[in-house]
């Protein structure tokens, strides 16, 4: 395969539509189906005489194997190209389907193993497509836009998928999400020519894989700070998204309905905010300073949310769960569009360590905060612990930047 840079110079630089949708159409079925076994929890449990809770040990299994799948997905981009493992993505979800529509819990397990073989290449599809045909004063705006998969992908799945469960039965269910994976899949197949190129078989082709990522990441003091803020910041999303509904309901004496509005506010702000980042990385506020400022923020509304508790207005939990989703779910687009600048001509393994680096940030994080809750009783400390994480990243990024700029 030639490389990036010659890629890129085929490609007219604008607002590269098609790739566009295509790419968060891949990201937003993947994403989907990932958070199909959670949205049907109640179901499933009820029928394989399971503990629901379980459920999180099928997001964690998908996350976990994303790890691999994301540091391997620049070598078998450069071997097969970008468009072909964004159809391997869209077959692995289409696996997960059909083999957990299947039902039983083994079934489960084999396709958390199944989606997270694919799942970790998402990221690194959509930049070694849409780098090249995007112009540079939009990088920001489209990569931002892309990653409104990931939330639509929970959204749809927590608002669709149980309804369609109570009538037709949870495993129907997974199988009617088959169906735009298996057609998009198809659809890909016509421009995949064009937006892949041509390959150069043999020895002649250039390799990505583990190598390329450690050298990248031992020759950038940059690329280091942004991946492990990459861990925390995405650490502390998750954390909100598992905390928020539990801590309301258990200790401010919230409904179900209303923690859930709570939530609902946390996402949807990070779908609303992530294009206006990007949009204001483009014009104004380079990305990385608006980082600094994203980490800042999303650290002081952990130490907010960890005071929630009786009396606390719904007006004012709404609003720190809305600074949260801005900044704590709303910081991808721009965390990748750096990854891609840093990255240079080797962008594609830039994202896939990435993604590496959030997918590990979220099997870790949640956790521990968790294991601090369950031990102290207390959010409080767990949000704390998070927030001050976060606050601190954001600190080291700043000082990252000043060096920088000398």
């Amino acid at each position: 395969m030639p490389n990036q840079a010659s890629q890129s110079s085929a490609a007219v630089p604008g607002f590269p539509l098609w790739p566009l949708l295509a790419t968060m159409g891949m990201q937003t079925l993947a994403t989907m189906a990932a958070y199909s076994v959670p949205a049907l929890a109640p179901a499933i449990a009820r029928d394989l005489a399971i503990d629901g809770a379980l459920a999180g040990y099928f997001v964690s299994a998908v996350y976990g194997v994303g790890i691999v799948s994301s540091l391997l997905a620049a070598d078998l981009i450069h071997r097969h190209g970008a468009v072909r493992l964004g159809q391997a993505v869209l077959a692995g979800t289409l696996a997960m389907l059909l083999i957990s529509a299947s039902g039983s819990v083994a079934a489960l397990a084999l396709g958390a193993l199944a989606l997270g073989s694919a799942y970790g290449a998402t990221a690194p599809v959509s930049t070694h497509l849409l780098v090249p045909r995007t112009a540079p004063r939009i990088v920001n705006l489209v990569l931002s836009i892309r990653q409104i998969g990931v939330p639509l992908g929970g959204v749809l799945g927590a608002l669709l998928l149980p309804p369609l469960a109570l009538r037709l039965g949870w495993q129907t269910t997974f199988l009617l999400q088959a169906l735009p994976a298996a057609l998009l899949l198809l659809l890909l197949e016509w421009p995949r020519r064009r937006w892949d190129g041509e390959r150069p078989a043999g020895p002649g082709r250039r390799k990505g894989g583990l190598r390329q990522i450690v050298s990248l990441l031992a020759a950038s003091g940059e690329l280091k700070r942004l991946t492990f803020a990459s861990f925390v910041f995405s650490g502390l999303q998750l954390s909100f998204v598992a905390f928020t509904t539990v801590q309301l309901t258990s200790r401010a004496d919230f409904g179900l309905v209303a923690a859930g509005q709570a939530l609902a506010a946390y996402q949807v702000s990070g779908v609303l905010t992530r294009p206006i980042w990007g949009w204001i990385a483009d014009r104004w506020i380079p990305a990385r300073d608006i980082l600094v400022f994203q980490g800042l923020v999303m650290g002081a509304a952990a130490l907010v949310a960890g005071q929630f508790g009786p009396g606390w207005p719904v007006a004012g939990v709404l609003l720190v769960c809305a600074v949260a989703g801005a900044t704590a779910s709303g910081y991808t687009g721009l965390a990748y569009a750096e990854f891609a600048r840093l990255g240079g001509p080797r962008r594609t393994e830039a994202t896939g360590l990435g993604s590496a680096a959030m997918f590990s940030g979220v099997l870790v994080l949640p956790s521990l905060g968790a294991a601090l809750v369950t031990r102290t009783g207390s959010y409080g400390l767990a949000y704390g612990a998070l927030g001050v994480a976060a606050i601190l990243t954001g600190l080291m990024l700043a000082s990252g930047n000043r060096g920088a700029r000398r």
